[in-house]
């Protein structure tokens, strides 16, 4: 049995932990914990989080290996694997930031924004929410690693199992729809 887990590639190995196998979860963990590990050191240089965010993965993987499973998508194990610890990285940046706050300190003047300027920032959201979602999803994909979770176009590449010259071009073309959508 161990071989014929070890012939499999991560797809297959998300496929049958989604089925309670085990065995395809430790090789899934024991091929993809390094990288994993790395990638997210490079973000964040407190192994504690980096700790808890692989913990937190895998355990999201193991209860949500179901989700991949049954997705027609073509994205691959690895890069879902990746969503899912970036965003995991991201809820605990959020947490320790909420932790580390501390109550401000008023000043002599305090001046409230305008509210012409709430209302633009307001519409300024919409504008760019309804932008957004006009771009068809590959393009959002390539917006969301390269710009939310800050990598490069090779990284995104990989992420994405595309070649590079494709996220480049899908990169620009979003960027122009956004700016033509915007203005």
């Amino acid at each position: 049995m161990r071989r014929s887990v070890d012939a499999v590639d991560e797809a297959e190995l998300v496929r049958r932990t989604a089925t309670g196998d085990r065995r395809a979860f430790d090789e899934l963990y024991r091929r993809t914990s390094p990288w994993l590990a790395v990638r997210l050191r490079r973000r964040c240089s407190d192994e504690d989080v980096v700790a808890d965010v692989m913990q937190e993965t895998y355990l999201a993987v193991w209860r949500s290996a179901g989700s991949f499973a049954g997705a027609t998508t073509s994205g691959s194990a690895v890069g879902w694997l990746w969503t899912i610890a970036a965003n995991r990285l991201v809820d605990a940046f959020r947490r320790r930031a909420r932790q580390a706050q501390v109550p401000a300190v008023p000043l002599a003047e305090t001046v409230a924004p305008a509210a012409e300027d709430e209302v633009m920032a307001g519409r300024v959201d919409q504008n760019l929410e309804r932008a957004l979602l006009t771009l068809p999803p590959e393009m959002r994909q390539v917006l969301r690693a390269m710009v939310l979770d800050g990598l490069t176009s090779r990284e995104t590449a990989v992420l994405l199992n595309v070649p590079e010259n494709t996220v480049r071009s899908r990169a620009r073309r979003a960027r122009i729809a956004l700016r033509e959508a915007l203005s």
